[in-house]
C-alpha cells in the first residue's frame, strides 16, 4: 500500500494549476500544491480535490494556516484524512519571518 500525502502552502504568487509537484516511491506519494496567500476558499477546495480524486490519506499544511484555517480543512476532507500542520520554534519562525519580510511577502501587492 502506497501513503498518499499532499502537503499545501500559501504562497503571495500561489496558482494550485501551475504550482504542482509530485513525487513518488514504491510505498510513498508526496503532491505538493501552492496556493494564492489568503485564499483559503480556493485551498479548501484543493485539499477535497486532493482526497477525492487523488486519494490523499494524510494533508499537511504550512504554517501560515491558522487553528480556525486547519479545523476547516479538517471538516473539508473528512475525518479519515489526518491533518497536520507544520510549525517551528520561535527562532526558527523569526527568522522565517524576517526572510519572508525581505521578500515582500506582507506587501499589500505581492
Amino acid at each position: 500500500m502506497v501513503l498518499k500525502v499532499a502537503f499545501i502552502a500559501a504562497v503571495p504568487d500561489g496558482d494550485p494549476e501551475k504550482h504542482r509537484a509530485s513525487i513518488k516511491t514504491s510505498k510513498y506519494e508526496a503532491t505538493f500544491v501552492l496556493v494564492k496567500l489568503g485564499d483559503a476558499k480556493k485551498a479548501l477546495t484543493v485539499a477535497k480535490d486532493l482526497v477525492s480524486k487523488e486519494g490523499i490519506q494524510v494533508l499537511e499544511l504550512c504554517p501560515g494556516w491558522g487553528h480556525e484555517d486547519v479545523a476547516r480543512f479538517q471538516q473539508s476532507v473528512g475525518r479519515n484524512v489526518a491533518v497536520f500542520v507544520c510549525r517551528g520554534d520561535v527562532p526558527s519562525n523569526m527568522m522565517v519571518a524576517q526572510i519572508l519580510a525581505k521578500e515582500g511577502w506582507f506587501s499589500a501587492k505581492p
